[in-house]
């Protein structure tokens, strides 16, 4: 469905049960409210992602951060004012020699740390539901029904006008990227000890040169402009870094898709075989899973579904929002995919496997540092969407403490649900697992629940707000239920997203 007829639809399953840590391997010790999301518009996946929500498959979880034994912070960088550290630019050159040279570095022992999907949650089976269950309904009916509860009307009007940009089916299903192609800078001379002879030029100046000459005749083949002079009094750019590690030719070539993966597009139904099979055995290789463990169900489940719709928006990007596999192919097959979803201020990371073989070439870092470069492309297109959204940072976890190095970073405070730098947090955080980051004690959620009547709930393909359905109902105990929910994804969000009642 597409535009004002769009709905968010979940399943609240509470947090009461305690599951196994992806993190510090405790059976019982992780603890997260859930819910199953039916479907899902991408600004109301952009507002809860901002009260630390994240999603694995269409299961959408927010750990008790109090109560879980290691508490996991939503993470953002600032794409735009990124700048790569050392150790980044490390991951770059040894990309760089691998292409050029196909020197394949000594294995790391323990591979790179990575985010495990969230497998163990979602205690129960979703009911089945679905968008056209709800095209029988309009205001017109709920105002019948409830016609001295102007309150009511009010809530369903705004609801019904409130998706975000115009949602519709995706012509271009599948955007592919290359990337290889980044425009470099022009080195500068040196000056000579003689003005009267020409300048001397080292010899690593006279290499990048001669690969820039190779660049400029084979981009004016293609109809590219050359680059523009270097300023030498600025710092190469990450795109520059990029273009440096892919300057020099060879047979193991590096490219870059992003294909749509719901709906799936062609390109994504292509390599549907050749992506599941990295995926089984990386989850083999690195997460020590059984060989019966990675099975396609649950690749399909955890990493190709999404209950996110394919939207489009005059102001948004050329793709569009919703969720895509980024494919990383290797001398013509695929070495590592990285699951994104492209939101409107951001694209957010939800998971990344590669191929075993390729561990050594940190590859888990080096795709974080080309989605960043994605998200800077991006924000050309939609000036808003200038964030990059790493998933949760795991300070307890010291494997997981990487996330923080793509500065300038902010962990969301699970208090007042502001953004924090993390150079404040990381002193509170030492000192304690779980922190209020936030240190201004009148700072509050702006959010908070101030009326759960007016959050919206669907009852018998019926959209009502949840004081109608109360006093339909009086003899449901759902109340406790319904306030916790709603005090979780925020009031606004509360009277949008459809809340499904049995």
């Amino acid at each position: 469905m597409a535009g004002n007829n769009s709905y968010t639809i979940v399943e609240y399953f509470g947090g009461d049960d305690g599951y196994r840590c992806g993190y510090c391997k405790n059976d019982k010790g992780n603890f997260s409210h859930g819910m199953w999301s039916h479907s899902m518009t991408v600004q109301d996946y952009q507002d809860l992602i901002d009260r630390g929500w994240r999603r694995s498959g269409k299961y959408v979880y927010k750990p008790i951060m109090k109560k879980t034994c290691c508490p996991q912070y939503t993470i953002r960088c600032h794409a735009l004012n990124f700048q790569p550290s050392k150790s980044h630019k490390k991951i770059l050159k040894k990309m760089s020699k691998y292409i050029s040279k196909g020197d394949l570095p000594a294995a790391q022992e323990d591979g790179e740390p990575m985010d495990s999907v969230c497998e163990d949650a979602g205690p129960r089976e979703p009911t089945k539901v679905c968008q056209s269950d709800l095209k029988v309904v309009a205001s017109a009916d709920i105002k019948d029904e409830i016609p001295n509860r102007s309150a009511a009307e009010e809530v369903q009007k705004n609801s019904v006008g409130s998706t975000a940009g115009s949602s519709e089916n995706s012509q271009n299903d599948s955007a592919s990227v290359s990337e290889g192609g980044t425009d470099a800078k022009a080195p500068n001379p040196g000056l000579g000890a003689d003005p009267s002879r020409p300048p001397s030029r080292k010899a690593k100046d006279l290499r990048k040169e001669r690969r820039l000459q190779k660049d400029q005749k084979r981009q004016h083949g293609a109809g590219v402009l050359p680059p523009k002079p270097a300023h030498t009094n600025q710092p190469k750019t990450l795109e520059e870094f990029i273009n440096e590690s892919l300057e020099d030719s060879s047979s193991d070539r590096l490219e870059v898709r992003l294909v749509r993966s719901n709906p799936p597009s062609p390109q994504f139904k292509a390599s549907f075989d050749a992506s599941y099979q990295v995926y089984k055995l990386y989850q083999m290789a690195i997460h020590k899973d059984p060989p019966d463990k990675p099975s396609e169900s649950q690749f399909r489940r955890f990493l190709c579904d999404s209950p996110l719709e394919a939207e489009h928006s005059p102001d948004g990007p050329e793709m569009g929002y919703g969720s895509f596999h980024q494919q990383y192919w290797l001398d013509g097959r695929i070495v590592a995919v990285g699951v994104i979803d492209i939101l409107p201020t951001c694209v957010s990371s939800v998971y990344l496997y590669y191929h075993p073989d390729f561990t050594s070439l940190s590859l888990g870092s080096y795709s974080a540092l080309r989605e960043i470069a994605f998200t800077r492309k991006l924000q050309k297109q939609s000036t808003k969407l200038c964030y990059y959204y790493l998933g949760f940072y795991v300070h307890s976890c010291p494997k997981m403490r990487y996330k923080g190095q793509y500065r300038p970073a902010d962990l969301l405070c699970p208090e007042s649900y502001t953004w924090v730098s993390v150079e404040q947090c990381i002193p509170l955080l030492n000192n304690s697992r779980y922190a209020r980051l936030n240190q201004d004690p009148d700072a509050g959620d702006s959010q908070a629940v101030k009326d759960v009547g007016r959050a919206l709930v669907l009852h018998k393909r019926t959209v009502m707000p949840y004081i109608v359905y109360s006093c339909k109902f009086k003899g449901r105990s759902d109340k406790a239920e319904v306030q916790e929910y709603a005090s979780l994804v925020g009031q606004d969000c509360a009277e949008r997203i459809l809340l499904y009642r049995s």
